[in-house]
């Protein structure tokens, strides 16, 4: 069993209660707008961290991390990209891969709002853990928890860090 901890558009903040969360799990994944190698880098002293880089993110994070993010974790086929849309409004850059191709497990960012959706035409979860940084349009700063165990995907949680 994998504990997931998900988040997305940090845009350069990071603190306490985000890492708290993250020593809770055995990987924390990150849907992009890291805004700050300092995000990664404090994530990546206590946890093995998996990420994407989004719109906001300059040259320097372009270079570490990759657009778009596949990978299996145990049993699951998991996508990470930014900007990915949701069902069944995927963004046109992914549309016709993801139909050809699609993930057990499809996370994006960008939009800020906290999304877990199923489509069923594709047979995919679709995950958006919201925004936990302080920058957006955002009320209340939002990650995702979850355990990967075999093929299933189970446990998942809201968390809400306050407002921003």
């Amino acid at each position: 069993m994998t504990k997931i901890l998900l988040l997305s558009d940090t845009h350069g903040h990071i603190d306490e209660a985000i890492l708290k969360y993250a020593r809770l799990a055995d990987e924390v994944w990150h849907a992009g707008d890291i805004g700050s190698l300092r995000v990664t880098d404090a994530i990546e002293k206590i946890k093995p961290l998996k990420a994407v880089y989004g719109n906001i993110d300059d040259a320097i994070i372009q270079k570490e991390y990759p657009l778009n993010h596949r990978f299996m974790c145990e049993e699951v086929a998991v996508w990470i990209t930014h900007i990915g849309g949701y069902p069944p409004k995927y963004n046109a850059n992914i549309k016709e891969e993801i139909k050809a191709n699609p993930p057990k497990l499809f996370i994006c960012g960008h939009s800020h709002i906290l999304k877990v959706m199923w489509d069923k035409k594709l047979d995919l979860l679709h995950m958006n853990p919201g925004a936990c940084g302080k920058h957006g349009f955002h009320q209340v700063r939002t990650m995702l928890r979850f355990e990967i165990d075999g093929a299933e995907i189970k446990g998942l949680e809201i968390i809400e860090l306050g407002k921003r």
